[in-house]
């Protein structure tokens, strides 16, 4: 890595929990200067403008999120069933972490986005989809392998999983209450045991 580039990472880095707590529009130049003890003319000098930090530290942000999804489905979890519960189980463990760093990026970046900073908002949709999809792709394996209802939807399943867990989080951050996120959290859980799984647990 040049130094260039070290440079780049290091205000990424830097200002990844500033921008989620924040907000990427909110979040001013002075902010980005005094987070990174960089001059705004350094800042300027690796970012064309404040839209291209932004959308590179929601890139670091969603990819860190995304990591630790793919840790659930590792094949260190051989059962299917396994897998989405160690998918579950994240956010149960986590959450404070997730909430300290200003909640999930991911919708953060969506609600603030909407109509007013399309590049971020393509972003935004693309993680989305690569979400549903990973979901989706281990449940299709588990109905592949016999251990998943084959009638069961998998995109479906994999939609309502976000939706539910978007929501949880949602309204836990909004009331600090973590009761909406557990909610969310036992419903995916029981829909995981009694309409996915055939197999005796």
């Amino acid at each position: 890595m040049s130094k260039a580039e070290k440079t780049k990472q290091f205000i990424i880095e830097k200002t990844a929990t500033l921008f989620n707590s924040k907000g990427y529009l909110a979040t001013t130049l002075s902010d980005i200067s005094q987070a990174t003890g960089l001059t705004k003319g350094s800042i300027y000098g690796n970012f064309a403008n404040k839209d291209e930090l932004a959308i590179e530290v929601y890139k670091y942000n969603s990819s860190l999120l995304s990591k630790n999804m793919s840790r659930s489905f590792s094949d260190e979890l051989p059962k299917t069933v396994d897998k989405l519960h160690a998918f579950v189980d994240f956010y149960r463990k986590n959450w404070r972490s997730v909430f300290s760093n200003g909640g999930c990026p991911l919708l953060n970046a969506a609600t603030e986005s909407d109509d007013t900073f399309p590049n971020l908002q393509h972003q935004v949709k693309k993680s989305f989809e690569e979400w549903a999809g990973k979901l989706s792709a281990v449940i299709i394996q588990g109905q592949k392998i016999g251990e998943l209802n084959k009638k069961a939807n998998a995109e479906e399943y994999a939609s309502i999983f976000i939706m539910l867990l978007e929501g949880g989080i949602l309204l836990s951050k909004t009331t600090g209450d973590e009761k909406f996120l557990n909610i969310a959290l036992n419903k995916i859980t029981q829909m995981i045991d009694n309409e996915l799984n055939i197999l005796p647990s």
